[in-house]
């Protein structure tokens, strides 16, 4: 069995949320805001168990120079 699935065959799942590179210097972003209302409800949705969220608000995936 498909050890991401817990036993009522249901999605256990993380949401990752980064930064847009055009709020990259605007601190908290409106795009952080957005990606996790829209993702929460998303996983709300489809019935998925939602374990943790993580946030890179700072720090845009174009740029290798950023805490792990």
């Amino acid at each position: 069995m498909n050890n991401l699935r817990n036993i009522n065959n249901k999605f256990n799942v993380g949401i990752y949320i980064r930064l847009s590179k055009e709020d990259e210097n605007l601190g908290v972003s409106e795009s952080i805001i957005n990606q996790k209302t829209l993702l929460t409800k998303y996983v709300k949705d489809q019935c998925y168990k939602l374990i943790d969220i993580y946030i890179d608000d700072g720090f845009t995936g174009t740029n290798f120079d950023r805490p792990a």
